[in-house]
């Protein structure tokens, strides 16, 4: 039997096939306007998955950025303090080399004893420096001064633990250096504090021999001191190494996340402009296929 086509048919019909181009409309119009292919989970379930792993692993590369800033500015400024406790020492090994030699009158040897106590105050506020309100070089208590007695510093007992940067995933690497591995083991001879602490008390004439040991001992530190600084020279080439490594992974990203999310405007523009038209030409045969009035049908 055949299906009896009525007007409120025809009319249902219509509208639902102008509801769903409109519907198409304001799709490709949102995606115009955002230039996003994804603006909800239903627009692609598949492509949002992918797109939340990008955005995550997005969020997990820029705080790696973020730690090898960090790291690269704590080893230089780790760098700077190195820098100038090896100055403190060549000056103090300077003035050791010119008493050595027995020729000094005490007067002489008074003025450089009131150097070397000079040194001795800039090495401990050295070691006591600070970096974005943490002491440098007390290992992991940096909320503690590792040379708390600067009369004392020579004994202080400091901390040795280790601060680790995560720069990337399951790779952490030790930023810090120790006031240990710095100015030498606490009570020890080769100390740096100790040394200039020696070196101050047997600055007076007939004492050339005894200088001659603190110059051996501050040869010892310096060296020690070069070999720290050469750690952290390969902790700040290897950390810039994988700062670059880390903008190429954030480059490929990003260009995963637009291919996932991002729409071919070229594309949406031209399937928008063809909805239109067929939406104009919808509206056009509507007008005769809906009967305005029974009238209409006994002309």
């Amino acid at each position: 039997m055949p299906l009896r086509v009525t007007q409120g048919m025809l009319n249902t019909q219509l509208l639902r096939n102008l509801n769903g181009n409109m519907t198409r409309m304001d799709k490709l119009q949102n995606q115009l306007s955002t230039g996003r292919r994804i603006n909800k989970p239903s627009d692609d379930p598949v492509g949002i998955s992918f797109s939340m792993r990008y955005r995550s692993e997005l969020g997990t590369n820029d705080q790696y950025q973020r730690n090898v800033d960090a790291a690269v500015s704590f080893l230089d400024y780790t760098d700077t303090m190195l820098d100038q406790t090896g100055q403190v020492l060549q000056r103090a090994r300077e003035l050791a080399v010119q008493a050595a030699n027995g020729t000094n009158s005490a007067e002489s040897l008074d003025a450089m004893k009131t150097e070397v106590n000079q040194l001795y105050e800039q090495l401990t506020n050295i070691g006591n420096s600070q970096f974005n309100g943490k002491y440098v070089f007390n290992g992991q208590k940096t909320d503690e001064k590792p040379f708390p007695d600067p009369d004392d510093a020579a004994n202080s007992i400091t901390d040795s633990g280790e601060i680790k940067f995560e720069i990337g995933a399951g790779v952490q690497i030790a930023m810090n250096k120790t006031a240990t591995q710095i100015f030498g083991p606490s009570g020890a001879k080769n100390n740096a504090f100790q040394i200039l602490k020696d070196l101050s008390a047997v600055l007076k004439p007939g004492g050339s021999t005894t200088i001659q040991n603190a110059i051996g001992l501050m040869d010892e530190r310096m060296s020690m001191l070069l070999g720290a600084r050469s750690d952290v020279g390969a902790k700040t080439n290897r950390i810039q190494l994988a700062e670059d490594r880390l903008k190429d992974i954030n480059i490929n990203l990003q260009s995963l996340q637009s291919k996932t999310e991002d729409a071919d405007m070229s594309l949406v523009i031209t399937n928008l402009k063809m909805e239109e038209n067929v939406y104009q030409a919808s509206l056009s045969a509507g007008t005769k296929v809906i009967v305005p009035s029974l009238v209409d049908f006994l002309h």
